[in-house]
């Protein structure tokens, strides 16, 4: 039996049988961890108040060869995320941001670049940053570091630049090319979007949060990342599909102008 310490960020917790929780992790080199941390349930648990939605944690393991299950022995809490759960679009962007990693992360496998982009946002958003630019500049860098959404530098068919003469992402494609080279049915990519995807690979997000985006072109960049995930996992995050039939239903609720009731 193997005891194992690590940095992790709590990415999912589920009840199990009476007092116990079935806990995942994401941590910086073993990928993602799923563990049970037994009596977590309990009033007095050790674990009372450490195993929250994004929190960074110090976690200590007790790990068996051919088990799938870790358990856990000790979690220390680092640093919480209670200011992403006092609204619901926190609590929906939390969802998000953890299904991101469910889905991306593999198991027992080295996630460093994934890790640092995942700790990065979450305090970029406890410390106060714009929602809507770090949701995007997360969502995008997901991508790329997957591998399907590579920067548009140049078109991958023509080797032509991209920035320049826009760009189009083709039907059932999961990468940009050139207008030239994309062929009937597909979607027009404005050069905004570009320079927005350029500069994620030169800035930091709170370099780009002195000179953010216009709304308009942030919505135009989650309209196209959400198209290449689809593409990619086959599937919409369930996350995301909550997260736009909510805010539409918000604004269904919300009163009418002056113009509107005349």
């Amino acid at each position: 039996m193997d005891l194992k310490t690590a940095e992790a960020i709590v990415l999912d917790v589920i009840d199990l049988h009476d007092y116990d929780r079935i806990v995942t992790l994401l941590t910086r080199w073993q990928g993602k961890k799923r563990g049970v941390a037994k009596g977590s349930r309990r009033k007095y648990s050790r674990f009372a108040g450490q195993l929250q939605p994004l929190a960074k944690v110090r976690v200590t393991w007790m790990e068996k060869e051919r088990q799938e299950l870790v358990r856990l022995s000790s979690v220390e809490l680092l640093r919480a995320a209670h200011q992403l759960d006092k609204d619901l679009e926190g609590l929906l962007l939390s969802a998000y941001l953890r299904d991101h990693m469910l889905e991306f992360a593999q198991e027992d496998e080295p996630g460093d670049h994934l890790y640092r982009l995942l700790d990065s946002t979450i305090e970029a958003l406890v410390a106060g940053a714009d929602r809507d630019l770090a949701t995007r500049y997360f969502e995008a860098w997901v991508l790329r570091l997957a591998g399907v959404f590579p920067p548009p530098t140049h078109c991958p068919e023509c080797d032509r630049p991209l920035p320049s003469r826009g760009a189009v992402l083709p039907a059932l494609a999961e990468g940009l090319v050139c207008r030239d080279c994309g062929g009937r049915g597909a979607e027009t990519v404005a050069p905004e979007v570009i320079e927005f995807l350029l500069r994620i690979s030169q800035e930091n997000l709170a370099k780009m949060a002195a000179k953010p985006p216009p709304s308009g072109i942030l919505e135009q960049v989650d309209k196209l990342c959400a198209e290449v995930r689809r593409r990619f996992l086959q599937h919409e995050l369930r996350s995301y599909t909550v997260i736009r039939e909510t805010l539409e239903g918000l604004r269904g609720q919300e009163p009418a102008t002056t113009d509107e009731r005349e």
